[in-house]
Protein backbone atom coordinates (compact mmCIF):
# COMPACT_ATOMS: atom_id res chain seq x y z
CA UNK A 1 0.00 0.00 0.00
CA UNK A 2 1.23 3.50 -0.81
CA UNK A 3 0.85 5.86 2.15
CA UNK A 4 1.53 9.56 2.56
CA UNK A 5 2.48 10.52 6.13
CA UNK A 6 2.22 14.21 6.97
CA UNK A 7 4.35 15.20 9.95
CA UNK A 8 6.54 12.17 9.31
CA UNK A 9 9.44 13.66 11.27
CA UNK A 10 7.47 14.19 14.50
CA UNK A 11 7.69 11.75 17.39
CA UNK A 12 4.49 9.90 16.49
CA UNK A 13 4.91 10.39 12.75
CA UNK A 14 8.31 8.73 12.97
CA UNK A 15 6.76 5.68 14.64
CA UNK A 16 4.12 5.52 11.89
CA UNK A 17 6.80 5.64 9.18
CA UNK A 18 8.98 2.99 10.83
CA UNK A 19 6.12 0.57 11.42
CA UNK A 20 4.67 1.14 7.95
CA UNK A 21 8.02 0.30 6.35
CA UNK A 22 8.33 -2.80 8.53
CA UNK A 23 4.94 -3.92 7.21
CA UNK A 24 6.14 -3.51 3.62
CA UNK A 25 4.22 -0.37 2.75
CA UNK A 26 5.54 2.25 0.38
CA UNK A 27 5.77 5.50 2.34
CA UNK A 28 5.98 9.12 1.27
CA UNK A 29 7.13 11.21 4.24
CA UNK A 30 5.95 14.80 3.84
CA UNK A 31 8.09 17.10 5.99
CA UNK A 32 8.77 20.82 6.21
CA UNK A 33 12.42 20.82 7.28
CA UNK A 34 15.12 19.20 5.09
CA UNK A 35 17.12 16.50 6.87
CA UNK A 36 14.64 16.11 9.73
CA UNK A 37 13.63 12.56 8.79
CA UNK A 38 16.77 10.47 9.17
CA UNK A 39 15.64 7.15 7.71
CA UNK A 40 17.19 5.47 4.70
CA UNK A 41 14.91 2.83 3.19
CA UNK A 42 14.17 1.78 -0.41
CA UNK A 43 10.41 2.08 0.20
CA UNK A 44 10.64 5.59 1.65
CA UNK A 45 10.42 8.76 -0.40
CA UNK A 46 10.81 12.09 1.36
CA UNK A 47 9.02 15.20 0.12
CA UNK A 48 10.07 18.53 1.62
CA UNK A 49 7.46 21.24 1.39
CA UNK A 50 4.73 23.26 3.06
CA UNK A 51 1.05 22.46 3.02
CA UNK A 52 0.34 25.55 0.95
CA UNK A 53 2.51 24.29 -1.93
CA UNK A 54 -0.18 22.81 -4.12
CA UNK A 55 2.13 21.17 -6.67
CA UNK A 56 4.14 19.37 -3.99
CA UNK A 57 0.96 18.23 -2.29
CA UNK A 58 -0.44 16.93 -5.55
CA UNK A 59 2.78 15.10 -6.43
CA UNK A 60 2.87 13.45 -2.99
CA UNK A 61 -0.81 12.49 -2.86
CA UNK A 62 -1.43 11.49 -6.48
CA UNK A 63 -1.57 7.70 -6.78
CA UNK A 64 -1.55 7.07 -3.03
CA UNK A 65 -3.88 4.62 -1.32
CA UNK A 66 -4.19 6.62 1.90
CA UNK A 67 -2.96 9.67 3.78
CA UNK A 68 -2.14 9.88 7.47
CA UNK A 69 -1.82 13.17 9.33
CA UNK A 70 0.41 13.23 12.41
CA UNK A 71 0.59 17.01 12.26
CA UNK A 72 0.17 19.46 15.10
CA UNK A 73 0.39 23.17 15.70
CA UNK A 74 3.70 24.76 16.66
CA UNK A 75 2.50 26.55 19.80
CA UNK A 76 0.40 25.88 22.89
CA UNK A 77 -0.45 29.58 23.22
CA UNK A 78 -1.20 30.72 19.66
CA UNK A 79 -3.65 29.28 17.14
CA UNK A 80 -1.99 27.86 14.02
CA UNK A 81 -3.59 29.02 10.78
CA UNK A 82 -0.89 27.17 8.83
CA UNK A 83 -2.02 23.93 10.48
CA UNK A 84 -5.76 24.35 9.99
CA UNK A 85 -5.51 25.84 6.49
CA UNK A 86 -2.98 23.11 5.67
CA UNK A 87 -5.50 20.40 6.49
CA UNK A 88 -7.93 22.10 4.12
CA UNK A 89 -5.26 21.90 1.41
CA UNK A 90 -4.71 18.20 2.10
CA UNK A 91 -8.45 17.50 1.96
CA UNK A 92 -8.94 19.46 -1.27
CA UNK A 93 -5.98 17.76 -2.95
CA UNK A 94 -7.12 14.31 -1.88
CA UNK A 95 -10.60 14.93 -3.26
CA UNK A 96 -9.21 16.22 -6.56
CA UNK A 97 -6.79 13.30 -6.90
CA UNK A 98 -9.37 10.66 -5.98
CA UNK A 99 -7.56 9.53 -2.82
CA UNK A 100 -10.32 8.97 -0.29
CA UNK A 101 -8.78 7.41 2.83
CA UNK A 102 -7.57 9.81 5.53
CA UNK A 103 -6.55 8.97 9.09
CA UNK A 104 -6.10 12.01 11.31
CA UNK A 105 -4.24 11.97 14.62
CA UNK A 106 -6.05 14.22 17.07
CA UNK A 107 -6.31 13.95 20.87
CA UNK A 108 -8.72 13.14 23.66
CA UNK A 109 -10.12 16.54 24.59
CA UNK A 110 -10.77 17.64 21.01
CA UNK A 111 -14.32 18.02 19.78
CA UNK A 112 -16.99 16.26 21.81
CA UNK A 113 -14.37 14.01 23.43
CA UNK A 114 -13.74 16.85 25.86
CA UNK A 115 -16.90 15.68 27.64
CA UNK A 116 -15.51 12.20 28.39
CA UNK A 117 -12.59 13.65 30.36
CA UNK A 118 -13.04 13.59 34.14
CA UNK A 119 -12.77 16.67 36.30
CA UNK A 120 -10.53 18.34 37.34
CA UNK A 121 -8.42 17.06 34.41
CA UNK A 122 -10.89 18.40 31.86
CA UNK A 123 -10.56 21.90 33.26
CA UNK A 124 -6.80 21.80 33.79
CA UNK A 125 -5.86 20.14 30.49
CA UNK A 126 -8.62 20.85 27.97
CA UNK A 127 -9.68 24.29 29.20
CA UNK A 128 -6.30 25.65 30.30
CA UNK A 129 -3.02 23.92 29.41
CA UNK A 130 -3.92 22.52 25.97
CA UNK A 131 -6.84 24.78 25.09
CA UNK A 132 -5.16 26.21 21.97
CA UNK A 133 -3.83 23.00 20.33
CA UNK A 134 -7.11 21.24 21.11
CA UNK A 135 -9.00 24.09 19.45
CA UNK A 136 -6.86 23.59 16.33
CA UNK A 137 -7.62 19.87 16.34
CA UNK A 138 -11.33 20.52 16.89
CA UNK A 139 -11.44 22.85 13.88
CA UNK A 140 -9.62 20.30 11.74
CA UNK A 141 -11.95 17.52 12.86
CA UNK A 142 -14.93 19.58 11.66
CA UNK A 143 -13.27 20.22 8.30
CA UNK A 144 -12.52 16.53 7.86
CA UNK A 145 -16.03 15.44 8.91
CA UNK A 146 -17.52 17.82 6.32
CA UNK A 147 -15.35 16.42 3.53
CA UNK A 148 -16.14 13.69 1.01
CA UNK A 149 -13.32 11.51 2.31
CA UNK A 150 -13.41 8.14 4.06
CA UNK A 151 -11.90 9.44 7.28
CA UNK A 152 -11.03 8.17 10.72
CA UNK A 153 -10.12 10.51 13.56
CA UNK A 154 -7.92 8.92 16.24
CA UNK A 155 -7.97 10.56 19.67
CA UNK A 156 -5.31 9.12 21.97
CA UNK A 157 -4.74 9.97 25.61
CA UNK A 158 -1.51 11.53 26.81
CA UNK A 159 1.39 10.29 24.69
CA UNK A 160 4.33 8.41 26.23
CA UNK A 161 7.64 7.19 24.85
CA UNK A 162 7.33 3.47 25.65
CA UNK A 163 8.40 1.23 22.76
CA UNK A 164 6.34 -1.79 23.86
CA UNK A 165 3.38 -2.93 21.78
CA UNK A 166 0.50 -3.73 24.13
CA UNK A 167 -3.26 -4.18 24.01
CA UNK A 168 -5.16 -0.91 24.02
CA UNK A 169 -8.65 0.28 24.89
CA UNK A 170 -10.58 1.98 22.11
CA UNK A 171 -14.08 2.84 21.10
CA UNK A 172 -16.52 5.44 19.85
CA UNK A 173 -19.15 5.37 22.58
CA UNK A 174 -19.58 8.21 25.06
CA UNK A 175 -17.95 6.95 28.24
CA UNK A 176 -16.48 8.71 31.26
CA UNK A 177 -12.75 8.15 31.46
CA UNK A 178 -10.98 7.76 34.79
CA UNK A 179 -7.77 9.44 35.88
CA UNK A 180 -5.34 10.62 33.20
CA UNK A 181 -5.44 8.07 30.34
CA UNK A 182 -2.15 7.64 28.51
CA UNK A 183 -0.82 5.63 25.60
CA UNK A 184 2.53 5.14 23.91
CA UNK A 185 3.27 6.61 20.51
CA UNK A 186 4.22 3.06 19.47
CA UNK A 187 0.72 1.80 20.21
CA UNK A 188 -0.90 4.82 18.56
CA UNK A 189 1.09 4.22 15.37
CA UNK A 190 0.17 0.52 15.36
CA UNK A 191 -3.53 1.34 15.81
CA UNK A 192 -3.46 3.92 13.02
CA UNK A 193 -1.84 1.50 10.58
CA UNK A 194 -4.43 -1.19 11.40
CA UNK A 195 -7.14 1.21 10.23
CA UNK A 196 -5.74 1.08 6.70
CA UNK A 197 -7.15 -2.42 6.32
CA UNK A 198 -10.22 -2.13 8.56
CA UNK A 199 -13.44 -0.25 7.74
CA UNK A 200 -14.87 -0.44 11.27
CA UNK A 201 -14.19 3.19 12.05
CA UNK A 202 -14.82 4.78 8.67
CA UNK A 203 -16.25 8.28 9.25
CA UNK A 204 -15.93 7.87 13.02
CA UNK A 205 -13.84 9.36 15.82
CA UNK A 206 -12.13 6.85 18.11
CA UNK A 207 -10.74 7.37 21.61
CA UNK A 208 -7.65 5.38 22.47
CA UNK A 209 -5.68 4.64 25.65
CA UNK A 210 -3.75 1.86 27.40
Amino acid sequence: MKIVVFGANGKTGLQIVKQALEKGHEVIGFIRTPGSLMIDHPNLKITVGNLNEKLKLRDAISGADACISALGGQSITKRSDDFTNGIDSVINTMEKEGVSRLIYLSSIGAGESRLIMPQPGRFIIADLLLRVPLADHSDNEKRIANSKLRWTIVRPGGLTESTLLTDVNFGTEKIMLKGSPKISRTNVAAFILKQLEDDTFINKSVWLYE
